[in-house]
């Protein structure tokens, strides 16, 4: 899953990235412009939106953002903890609220709702056959037993088990699990997480659609 950080202030745009990469890839953005210009060209799970930026505020950039069908999750962070604030975010289009100064576990929860929510499920496990993946717990089993997976495989892994009966293409794959922090790929890399997966969970979980991409089979 990959998060959009619009956040201005340095210390805390740094510490709060760091504290979502463990859970997820992340892109920083300092302004709404900046964000704006990424929300364009790469796809997100979810926005973790500052309302105070330089230039035009984040209240501004969601309220364009809804104005143009963009249904992006959006989670507002912000030190303004008036109860007026917080209702102008929500009925601005907003999906949730964190007040600043926040605790990281606690936006890790929120965001793994959000992204939940916006993917229409209501349990924090994904199944399919006897496989199930607990994004939260970063744990997957099959049959009921636990699989060791590493972080990698496991993003991989992510990213097919949301979008069932849809195959992915390498690239897709790439967009969901690898930040701008990632630097180079290798042009394998996602056929070496595959294959690990195929090993761990079975030569047949996940199919190759030849020239297309992957898809976890039904």
């Amino acid at each position: 899953m990959r998060v959009l950080l619009v956040e201005d202030d340095t210390m805390l745009g740094k510490a709060t990235a760091e504290g979502l990469r463990t859970a997820y890839a992340v892109d920083w953005c300092e302004s709404a412009e900046d964000a704006a210009a990424a929300l364009k060209t790469t796809p997100y799970d979810l926005v973790v939106l500052d309302i105070n930026l330089p230039g035009k505020s984040g209240l501004e950039l969601l309220n364009d953002l809804r104005a143009n069908n963009d249904e992006h999750a959006v989670l507002f962070l912000t030190a303004r903890d008036a109860v007026s604030h917080r209702i102008e975010g929500l009925n601005a289009g907003a999906d949730d609220y964190l007040i600043k100064p926040f605790d990281l576990d606690e936006l890790i929860a929120r965001a793994g709702a959000l992204i939940r929510r916006s993917q229409g499920r209501a349990s924090s496990e994904i199944s399919c056959g006897d496989i199930v993946y607990n994004p939260a717990a970063k744990q997957v089993k099959k049959n009921g037993k636990t699989v060791q997976l590493s972080g990698r495989e496991l993003a991989v892994l992510e990213s097919l088990m949301n979008n069932p009966g849809k195959v992915l293409s390498k690239t897709q794959i790439e967009e969901h699990i690898y930040d701008w922090g990632s630097g180079d790929i290798e042009s394998n890399t996602i056929e070496v997480h595959i294959s690990a997966l195929r090993r761990k969970l079975g030569k047949d979980f996940i199919k190759t659609i030849r020239g297309v991409g992957y898809i976890i089979a039904s």
